[in-house]
């Protein structure tokens, strides 16, 4: 993602929310054959009061990322979606765009013992689990059986670039419309979008 002033966000906490609310990531290395990517749950490393999280790849994709030899790229999306043109009530020239929010971390990764991939697993179920009605925690027994399967990783977040786009350029009075219209049956009917909006832009007015 292109380094620009523009909608960025420099607060680390923002990227800690943005993962820890939308946890699933796409995770990006340079492996043996170039470029590979794969899309896996991701959790904050709540331990630590530096950025960190941690997930988990099966095997053989350890070898394929190449973990362990060199960075890795974790990328988490928001709520985002199209805003149309003609939400806008001033007159003159008008173009579509998109609000969204995106963070690109950047780590190398450290490879789990088995007994700490088990443990993270376990906190992955429950993470999740917790806000069923009947949540079904990991079977010990079996998760380590399951654990031996996968390879999980912690990745210390050296750098990001976090862009949080959510109208801003806009005035309040078009901010309150996009808001409301997103929030109207449609096509383009988006209730995650306008409340992480609506979040955003009562910050900054």
């Amino acid at each position: 993602m292109r380094h620009n002033p523009d909608y960025a966000e420099t607060d680390p906490g923002v990227v800690r929310r943005l993962i820890a609310e939308n946890p699933w990531a796409t995770i990006v290395s340079n492996g043996a054959g170039g470029l590979v990517a794969s899309h896996m749950p991701v959790l904050v490393d709540d331990s630590t009061d530096d950025l960190t999280v941690i997930s988990h790849v099966g095997r053989p994709d350890e070898r394929v990322h190449v973990l362990g030899d060199g960075e890795l790229l974790v990328i988490a999306s928001g709520p985002y979606g199209y805003i149309s043109p003609s939400w806008y009530p001033e007159e003159g020239p008008k173009v579509p765009t998109w609000n969204f929010s995106v963070a690109h971390c950047y780590g190398v990764p450290q490879l789990l013992s088995e007994e700490e991939n088990l443990r993270e697993l376990a906190r992955l179920v429950h993470h999740f689990e917790q806000h069923v009605a009947c949540p079904v925690e990991l079977d010990p027994e079996f998760g380590a059986r399951l654990a031996k399967g996968t390879v999980g990783f912690r990745v210390p977040i050296s750098r990001f670039v976090c862009k949080v786009k959510m109208s801003q350029n806009q005035n309040e009075a078009t901010q309150r419309r996009v808001l409301d219209l997103l929030r109207e049956p449609g096509a383009y009917r988006n209730d995650a979008l306008a409340c992480e909006m609506e979040r955003v832009l009562n910050h900054s007015l």
